[in-house]
């Protein structure tokens, strides 16, 4: 290991002022890389390896934000404990008139936005393509977990590309993480890093180092993240150590091999993955049991990378019929609609429950997702069964 990589050790004090009597959960001393490091009990997370799905159950009752010891886990590795008084920003490349170098205390300095936002896996729902449409394919088998809305905090990242003299002939603008290289079927693929194009970069996109008021934990990018919204959730790298910016296109093997739509009706080195589709989830058990003879108030939340959900509808008799649910409709886009639909079931029996969305650009949920080989952007409508007794 690099003797100025600040992986591996602990986290500095917390900064924050909620944080200066909730410290972050985190093992002290020195520590090697671990999958998880927060805890997982099996009542608020399915644990697939080195990532962990919310349960929607968990979500009943909770506000607009997912809290962060809920929020699920997608690693490629494991959740590096970094040390933020050695931690250095590094900006370079060709797109910029001089390299740049923060530290943990400069960034702080610089943090000026608070956005709430949605960061999604693209294999969020894979599992459906399987279980719901007989076309299994291969990666993590999630249900619709992989999703969660956080109030960021940070710094623009247009700003910080100012510091450094971004230039107008930059075009792409590549962050990388400071998890362990990647390693599949012998391919050493390096730390992860996919590149942003410029215009996207400069826009919306924020470094945030606080998550729901406290400082980031180490499961979701300690010391600094990047939150890039509407997009699929590998473009919000995490545990950010570098930032290149080119005067030239940018690859890596996560917008080549790996977060691409192959398959049919898709070009032959595949489509690249960007917005997010719209989605929706019951907060309820997955196979959850009702008590016939009461009515029942169904509640859940639905999403779009596209813009906000301004209707849903409910079906409770897999998809004979359609209503249309009670919405609390966000005021801005980037957060999840949350919504309640009351049913009194007829009697004791099985029944499948589905909810599909639409969004303000006219997006909505088709009967069934189009297939693609790697199992990304589930946007179907999901079969929920619950039984009645």
């Amino acid at each position: 290991m690099d003797l100025d990589d600040p992986t591996r050790t602990q986290p500095a004090e917390p900064t924050t002022a909620a944080d200066r009597t909730t410290k972050p959960t985190v093992p002290t001393g020195p520590r090697p890389l671990t999958p998880i490091v927060k805890p997982l009990p099996p009542d608020l997370f399915v644990v697939h390896g080195s990532t962990a799905e919310t349960r929607w159950e968990s979500m009943r009752g909770q506000g607009l934000h997912t809290p962060n010891d809920r929020f699920f886990v997608r690693n490629h590795t494991g959740t590096p404990l970094i040390d933020a008084e050695r931690w250095r920003l590094r900006l370079h490349g060709s797109g910029l008139r001089e390299p740049l170098s923060l530290t943990y205390g400069d960034l702080l300095s610089l943090g000026s936005a608070t956005a709430d936002v949605a960061i999604e896996c693209a294999g969020n729902g894979r599992s459906f393509f399987a279980s719901q449409q007989g076309t299994p394919t291969a990666g993590v088998p999630w249900r619709l977990g992989g999703v969660g809305v956080a109030r960021w905090h940070g710094v623009p990242l247009r700003t910080v590309l100012e510091l450094a003299g971004v230039t107008g002939d930059a075009v792409d603008v590549m962050p990388r993480g400071l998890d362990a290289p990647y390693v599949e079927d012998g391919v050493d693929h390096g730390r992860v890093r996919r590149p942003l194009p410029v215009a996207k970069a400069m826009g919306d996109v924020l470094i945030a180092f606080e998550m729901n008021g406290r400082t980031l934990p180490p499961d979701h990018g300690f010391p600094a993240r990047l939150v890039v919204p509407g997009w699929s959730g590998i473009a919000s790298i995490k545990w950010l150590g570098d930032i290149e910016v080119s005067a030239t296109p940018l690859t890596s093997p996560w917008n080549t091999r790996f977060y691409r739509v192959f398959g049919p009706g898709h070009a032959e080195d595949g489509d690249p993955l960007t917005v997010q589709g719209v989605r929706s989830a019951f907060e309820l058990p997955w196979e959850a049991t009702l008590r016939a003879g009461r009515r029942h108030v169904l509640h859940g939340r639905s999403w779009s990378g596209k813009g906000r959900v301004v209707e849903v509808e409910v079906s409770v008799d897999g998809g004979g019929t359609w209503a249309r649910a009670r919405a609390r409709v966000p005021r801005r886009p980037g957060v999840w609609t949350r919504w309640r639909f009351a049913w009194t079931p007829p009697g004791p029996g099985a029944y499948v429950l589905m909810a599909r969305a639409t969004d303000e650009t006219g997006a909505g949920q088709p009967d069934e997702a189009a297939f693609n080989t790697l199992g990304y952007q589930f946007d179907g409508v999901v079969r929920h069964p619950v039984t009645v007794v």
